[in-house]
């Protein structure tokens, strides 16, 4: 086997790193074979009844299959992240207030906002203290009582960048998106930094739902004001992205097309003179988070850059920020979302808009992994960052959504 094995590798690569990748696959994804008393089987005997028993239940594992059961737990079994296969609210750093009561969230927000010089306080601890779905059921109830918009209330009372802060955890999560991209595509100029966070940082489905909202809210299509806001290559990429059509099936794990896209990468951009762009933006815009991580690992074996050096050097510009953020996003979103609050915050002066877009937006999603991230890269926990950088009652605002000290 070795002997062919080493003949193969002079010819085809491929062989090689298949058999590697199949062998680190089967080491880490087979269980060992434990015995009833959970004590490693040593024995051949001991080990041909675990054997035996395990092959009794293979009909239960064929009728999980049938229902779809398998797929979850093989994507679950050796995947980078194992956290994925809990619900994204066991990262969330603000949750459903167990002792909840719409009506009397909303009477004491009325009063706070009647109050002479407005009860910042008040309003900051209850709306930072509920999820997003009790947000709603607040202002619904405040409708009710007071016959005007919590929004609009809280808009007059309000200002700077507390009111920003608000008035963002009063929408849902798609609400929020659709109105930070159309507010990066409105008038003069675009926000490309902001198109290119959102649109390269939500998953299929948080797309989909943006792409339904946008519609709703602007009597548009978020793909025709891309379209119009954005040119070229970059153009091309965010509306692919946009599309929220990436692979998601993850029970597979394909290492001739990990291979393949590897050397594809490569051989569009640093192989070649010029860059096959459009190669790069199926690839990365199609295969599924997993299999990209996967691929980025196996480019190395044929680039003698990593993907985000030879995005550097391939590409410049819009297109070369949106191509950094994306394969960021895939290597790891919480260090990407951690790297950015880090930008939003160091040297003179703070980046507020992305702070806060990014406090509300994950805040009820992965907010825990986001602060473990900040802290192992940056040696201070982003609870001390905020602290230093900001003020007032938007700081205690900010500091509600870090969800405390570490």
């Amino acid at each position: 086997m070795k002997l062919n094995l080493a003949r193969d590798v002079k010819n085809n690569k491929k062989v090689f790193y298949r058999y590697i990748d199949q062998k680190r696959w089967t080491k880490e994804c087979v269980p060992p074979l434990l015995n009833e008393n959970k004590e490693l089987a040593s024995t051949d005997t001991e080990k041909a009844e675990v054997l035996s028993l395990n092959m009794s239940q293979q009909g239960v594992l064929a009728a999980w299959k049938a229902n779809g059961v398998l797929g979850s737990i093989r994507r679950g079994v050796g995947s980078r992240d194992r956290g994925h296969s809990l619900p994204p609210s066991a990262y969330a750093t603000v949750k459903a207030y167990s002792n909840f009561d719409a009506d009397r969230d909303a009477a004491a927000l009325e009063a706070a906002i009647k109050t002479k010089g407005v009860d910042e306080v008040t309003i900051i601890n209850i709306l930072t203290n509920r999820s997003n779905e009790q947000r709603q059921d607040i202002a619904f109830a405040y409708q009710r009582r007071t016959k005007k918009e919590l929004s609009a209330a809280l808009k007059s009372a309000l200002s700077g960048h507390l009111e920003a802060v608000i008035l963002g955890l009063l929408k849902t999560p798609s609400q929020y998106d659709a109105s930070e991209l159309k507010a990066a595509m409105k008038g003069l100029g675009t926000d490309e930094d902001t198109l290119i966070e959102i649109i390269c940082s939500r998953t299929n489905q948080e797309l989909n739902e943006i792409n339904r909202v946008y519609r709703e809210m602007y009597k548009t299509e978020l793909e025709k004001d891309i379209i119009s806001d954005t040119s070229g290559d970059f153009r091309k990429l965010m509306v692919a992205l946009a599309k929220g059509k990436r692979c998601e099936d993850t029970s597979v794990i394909d290492y001739e097309l990990i291979d393949q896209d590897a050397r594809e990468l490569y051989d569009a951009g640093v192989k070649r003179k010029g860059t096959d762009v459009p190669k790069w933006i199926n690839i990365m815009t199609e295969r599924s988070v997993p299999h990209l991580q996967k691929v980025f690992e196996r480019y190395k074996s044929y680039s003698p850059y990593d993907m985000l050096e030879s995005i550097k050097k391939e590409v410049k510009g819009d297109l070369e920020n949106a191509f950094i953020n994306l394969v960021q996003c895939i290597q790891n979103k919480q260090l990407y979302f951690a790297d950015r609050l880090y930008d939003s915050m160091k040297g003179k002066g703070t980046r507020d808009k992305v702070l806060i877009r990014i406090m509300v937006s994950r805040c009820e999603v992965d907010m825990l992994k986001i602060k473990s991230e900040f802290k192992r890269k940056y040696g201070k926990s982003l609870y001390y960052f905020i602290q230093q950088d900001t003020k007032g009652d938007y700081q205690r605002a900010l500091l509600n959504l870090c969800g405390g000290e570490d």
